[in-house]
């Protein structure tokens, strides 16, 4: 008898309905996309991110010792401290290896070229190396997507050079030319375009930096770009204050600090920290993104149990004598209340289940469209979605179903309200 009395209402109800559910359905679609694309978008943000450069820099461990005497500083000037080219590939034994977008080793190097004295820098492009039965490619070109090349990049094992452009302009170099550099002619495979001090250096493969510098193996510092996630209390406490599980728990969190301390391990005799304004920066932006998507959650689930509320109130005032004949034929305010919730319970889960699948097509429109990529839905999330809408729905209507419990029946008979 119940069950009938809910399906008569909704049957005479439709159209009040309708809009209330349409309300839910519109407020639990967003709702959706926006938790899914929260939940998803963080290594997709950080991909995007990556292309400002990376975001950690490993030097040798000899450049953080302060040597002072009487405050005076005896540190010597000189770069005599180098990494070791053969440590690099074990980046890709750390445990958030998969997180190292690519890496790119520097080695400046002052030289006579066509007559004036200028830096070279040594570095990959896109050197192939391998790690157990892991290969891959990493350089400047994945670690600084900002620099561009007119003409064409120098095959690591080359001898072909980059020219910035500053300094082409100055010598009047083209992409084909050549240039003496030690007294050796080389060939100019396209001039640099960076924006920084490269445009006024010749940038070359790696080797034959370590060859005009005669110290084969040797790096002077090491660009790191890695996925990360934002700072919070656990990434800023000291790992030597850590107990063993509080220390595991940031080990394998990837923090750019726990990545840094991976670096260190993985690299003999290094020093490995964050460019500080570039990580903090990426912190801030997927902070603040997720912050926007969570007020647009809670503005869309604000709206929808207001417009429910609105459509419940009209409905419930249309039906004031039928909850006028229940309570005369005895039914007490807990029955009428019941009714009703059943009625807000019924059309939520239909709106939820609906705006559930609604919102998995949002989410995935906005991967491909923001991301180029696609949003994953992690079916754990329909229950959460169908307990907002329920919640939702039931904050919408519980205030006028409690004005329909405290309808008089003799007035609601009458059809006065």
């Amino acid at each position: 008898m119940f069950i009938r009395l809910v399906y008569e209402s909704f049957r005479r109800q439709k159209r009040r309905k309708a809009l209330a559910g349409i309300a839910i359905t519109l407020g639990v679609a967003v709702a959706t996309a926006m938790i899914a694309v929260a939940t998803d978008v963080g290594d997709k943000i950080s991909r995007e991110l990556r292309s400002y450069g990376a975001n950690l820099l490993v030097t040798p461990q000899e450049d953080t010792l302060d040597l002072q005497i009487g405050g005076v500083d005896l540190k010597p000037p000189s770069d005599g401290a180098y990494l070791n080219e053969a440590d690099l590939p074990k980046i890709r034994g750390t445990f958030w290896h998969h997180n190292i977008v690519g890496f790119a080793p520097m080695l400046p190097v002052n030289v006579d070229a066509d007559g004036k004295n200028l830096t070279l820098l040594g570095t990959y492009f896109s050197k192939k190396l391998s790690f157990g039965k892991d290969d891959f490619a990493t350089g400047v070109r994945i670690t600084h997507p900002w620099w561009k090349v007119q003409g064409a990049w120098p095959d690591d094992n080359s001898q072909d050079v980059l020219v910035g452009e500053g300094l082409a302009a100055r010598l009047a170099l083209q992409p084909g030319d050549q240039i003496q550099i030690g007294g050796q002619a080389h060939r100019v495979s396209g001039i640099l375009s960076t924006g920084g001090v490269e445009d006024g250096q010749i940038v070359a493969p790696l080797g034959l930096a370590q060859q005009i510098l005669g110290r084969p193996g040797a790096v002077r510092r090491l660009y790191v770009s890695a996925l990360t996630k934002p700072e919070d209390a656990l990434a800023r406490r000291d790992p030597k204050t850590m107990n063993a599980e509080l220390f595991d728990r940031w080990y394998c969190s990837p923090y750019v600090q726990s990545i840094a301390y991976q670096l260190q391990e993985a690299i003999p005799h290094s020093h490995a920290e964050q460019i500080r304004q570039v990580a903090q920066n990426e912190g801030t932006v997927l902070s603040r993104i997720k912050g926007l998507m969570l007020l647009v959650t809670l503005a869309a689930l604000l709206a929808s149990a207001l417009a429910v509320s609105a459509a419940m109130a009209t409905a419930i005032f249309e039906r004031r004598s039928e909850v006028g004949l229940m309570k005369a034929l005895g039914a007490g305010n807990a029955s009428v209340a019941a009714l009703f919730f059943v009625e807000a319970m019924l059309l939520a889960l239909i709106g939820g289940v609906i705006g559930f699948a609604g919102g998995a097509l949002l989410a995935r429109q906005i991967g491909r469209s923001i991301f180029d990529s696609r949003i994953t839905i992690d079916p754990v999330l329909l229950p959460v979605i169908l307990a907002l809408a329920v919640t939702v729905t039931f904050a919408g209507s519980a205030l006028a179903i409690r004005r329909a419990v405290k309808f008089d029946p003799v007035y609601a008979l009458r059809g006065e309200g």
